[in-house]
């Protein structure tokens, strides 16, 4: 690491990397860096100019992502996005700050073509007089300027959000559900960028094959087409069964999914991960082509040898797929995925601290990769560690990758 001189990661040789926003790093705005990173975005700012957008996935206010004195959702929840600055000419954290309150487990989300991040909340927390003091499992919008004012879009849905993808050809957004039975869901807006207006959410199904289950028995290549039913009540915060936009879209035929974690655009197609699904329950890769309405598996593990429990993805400029993995008892990969669906490991994790940065001290090589997305130049990659919270910025000769 150019940053503190540890051995905290494994690359490919013609690699570096840098680490920035640990965990309990100070901020600009006077906050400390939150714990848990999660998913991320990367934006152009200007020439030699990138800016991140970052989740932490936090629950309760105990150690909250800001000092509470922004804009709150919630009190009595700890997590939101906090914002980072980075120069790629010189591999430097120019700044950062806390760019959302009061959220809680904030896990992935998305970018949009509009120029912001989507966060979304994987909880269905209920306000209650030992919890918190409004309803979760909303998607908040973070601007890529300044502090969000948050307030969830309830049109897309109250659920166990993961992930979104945004189709810039239609301003569509698609969004994933981590849970054992999971739908993939759209989101059509009745005014392109502005999603607080509302919008039509729907449910996918695959045609004449009603409540059709993803998860196992699937042919690698073999395309499926799809159809979308519609939800007609995407929110209900008393309500706390967290299948409750699931069964509406079930009982009209929806598609089952297992555990759907991470989303991605790319060259026309939303590329999706589930990440217990499959034979082996170690993971597929779903690509839906929105012109066509199909969806197509273009990658399940076959053995934990090959990847085990795909989470986050996100698309290289270069046309390659960058998965993360989060599950098993060894250390975790961050894989490359070619369209065709061969895998290779890029990256593993390697930290092993003993209190030579921010007090950490343990073996942290099983905890998930989260959060990877290119700088849009292509030359880096950032890809955060979410135990104990680092940032990683890697950059090399990409090739094909």
């Amino acid at each position: 690491d150019e940053t503190t001189g540890l051995p905290l990661l494994w690359l490919p040789p013609g690699f570096r990397y840098l680490t920035m926003g640990w965990s309990g790093d100070a901020q600009d705005d006077g906050a400390p860096t939150p714990r848990f990173h999660d998913g991320m975005a990367a934006f152009g700012i200007g020439p030699g100019r990138t800016r991140l957008i970052r989740n932490h996935e936090m629950r309760l206010a105990s150690a909250p992502t800001a000092s509470r004195t922004g804009p709150v959702y919630d009190a009595a929840a700890g997590g939101g996005t906090t914002t980072l600055d980075f120069d790629t000419a010189t591999g430097t954290l120019l700044s950062s700050h806390v760019s959302l309150t009061g959220t809680s487990v904030n896990c992935a989300g998305g970018p949009t073509p509009w120029g912001s991040w989507l966060t979304c909340e994987e909880t269905m927390d209920q306000s209650g007089p030992t919890r918190t003091t409004r309803p979760h499992g909303y998607i908040f919008e973070v601007p890529l300027e300044g502090v969000a004012e948050p307030e969830p879009l309830t049109g897309m849905g109250r659920f166990v959000h993961e992930a979104i993808a945004v189709d810039p050809a239609t301003g569509i957004v698609y969004e994933t559900e981590d849970t054992l039975h999971a739908g993939f869901y759209r989101f059509t807006p009745t005014e392109r960028g502005l999603l607080a207006k509302g919008g039509t959410l729907e449910m996918l199904a695959i045609a004449d094959r009603p409540r059709y289950d993803t998860r196992q028995k699937q042919k690698i290549g073999a395309p499926m087409k799809g159809e979308w039913v519609a939800i007609e009540k995407p929110d209900d915060p008393l309500n706390p069964d967290p299948a409750a936009v699931f069964g509406q879209g079930f009982a009209l035929g929806g598609a089952t999914f297992g555990r759907l974690e991470g989303a991605w655009y790319g060259d026309g197609m939303i590329f999706l991960v589930s990440t217990n699904g499959g034979d082996t329950k170690l993971g597929q890769v779903f690509a839906y082509d929105p012109v066509e309405s199909e969806l197509t598996l273009i990658f399940e593990s076959p053995s934990s040898e090959v990847a085990r429990n795909l989470d986050n993805i996100t698309v290289s400029p270069r046309g390659s797929l960058i998965v993360c993995e989060d599950g098993g008892p060894q250390a975790q990969r961050v894989h490359v995925l070619s369209r065709d669906g061969h895998i290779m490991p890029f990256a593993q994790n390697n930290i092993v601290l003993a209190g030579e940065k921010n007090g950490f001290a343990g073996d942290f090589r099983v905890r998930e990769f989260a959060g990877a997305t290119f700088s849009p130049d292509g030359r880096w990659l950032f890809v955060n560690a979410q135990t104990p919270g680092i940032t990683f910025a890697i950059t090399g000769d990409w090739g094909e990758i």
